[in-house]
């Protein structure tokens, strides 16, 4: 299991450029990424017991974690 965090400019390299111009004059997309990273964060303080949550509430937050990431990468390939 991994711990560590992913962020889009990593998982992304070639997007890393668009990251920041987006993030910078894209308010949708800054706000999207804001969540992503927020629920990326979440995932990892339950993945190494910082925070306590039961199996189905980790499951759940990578789902949303996934669905985030799908729809900022769309938003990098148009």
């Amino acid at each position: 299991m991994s711990l560590d965090n992913h962020p889009l400019a990593r998982d992304f390299p070639e997007f890393k450029d668009k990251i920041h111009t987006l993030k910078l004059s894209n308010t949708h997309f800054a706000r999207l990424q804001d969540d992503y990273e927020e629920v990326d964060k979440a995932v990892i303080r339950l993945e190494k017991g910082v925070e306590h949550g039961s199996a189905a509430e980790l499951e759940t937050l990578k789902l949303k974690r996934v669905h985030l990431k799908d729809e900022l990468y769309a938003l990098l390939k148009a």
